[in-house]
């Protein structure tokens, strides 16, 4: 983990959406809410699972930051909407509104079930829906905010047979441009960050089974990259951090690969 920096996001309020980590280790979610909170962020932490949202909340308060857990389930409007009166009630503000909440399921157009369609995009795209339905009149409000939504580089090009989850984060993609594009003049920004092989628990997890080991699975994974290793879930937090920040003031509506130079293709 690197040090502390010179507070990039001082006096914001970072409202973060994902942000446990679903097995033990650095999520993308936990490492940019605790990335957050590094650059002077107060940061409230949202998951599903009340021990995960404690958890990152409690690693944030051990730095000396600010920082509140909250549960509640994306796919679920009024626990969305209960999540930004906590944050409001806490802070008075929102300053960046950041999405990590996604799951696979594997399967192609065949294998899918339609329960399953339903779970993926329901998880993935229509939760990214409900946070910014929820918080963009805050913003609006303030005429100022910044949108993080965490995408795939599986939004652009294959990767694994999970058509449900390709076809929610292509969808993250084109909502995240409409959002920006709506609301550029009510001085909010939207971008999406586009993770490619990250060596995460989600992905160790929920991936392993195409592979006959872990190690297998790491060495085709660093093969794959033409930098020739996978990411962290620190560098998606970097970008996450620089797309929250006065830094990218002029940047909006950009959907940007951190995929190693995966998205470049093969050869």
């Amino acid at each position: 983990m690197s040090e502390a920096k010179a507070g990039r996001l001082a006096g914001k309020v970072a409202l973060v959406f994902g942000a446990g980590s679903s097995a033990p280790g650095w999520g993308n979610g936990k490492a940019t809410a605790v990335a957050y909170a590094r650059e002077g962020a107060r940061v409230v932490a949202v998951d599903k699972v009340t021990e995960a949202a404690e958890e990152t909340a409690a690693l944030i308060a051990a730095e000396g930051f600010a920082a509140l857990a909250v549960t509640a389930d994306v796919t679920r409007g009024p626990e969305v909407a209960a999540a930004v009166e906590r944050t409001l009630a806490a802070h008075g503000r929102i300053d960046i509104l950041h999405n990590n909440v996604g799951i696979t399921e594997p399967g192609g157009p065949v294998e899918t079930s339609e329960e399953s369609w339903r779970r993926v995009l329901d998880t993935d795209l229509t939760g990214v829906f409900l946070t910014c339905k929820q918080v963009l009149p805050v913003m609006v409000a303030q005429r100022s905010g910044a949108i993080v939504n965490i995408s795939s580089i599986a939004a652009i090009r294959w990767a694994y047979p999970y058509i449900g989850y390709a076809a929610a984060k292509a969808g993250v993609n084109q909502f995240t441009v409409a959002v920006a594009r709506q609301h550029a003049r009510d001085g909010i920004r939207a971008n999406a960050v586009m993770p490619g092989l990250i060596d995460t628990p989600m992905a160790r997890s929920q991936i392993a089974a195409h592979y006959k080991d872990a190690g297998e699975m790491r060495r085709a994974r660093d093969a794959l990259c033409p930098l020739g290793f996978q990411g962290t879930a620190w560098d998606i937090a970097a970008a996450s951090v620089f797309l929250a920040s006065d830094e990218a003031r002029y940047i909006t509506g950009v959907c940007l690969p951190v995929d190693g130079g995966l998205s470049l293709g093969i050869g």
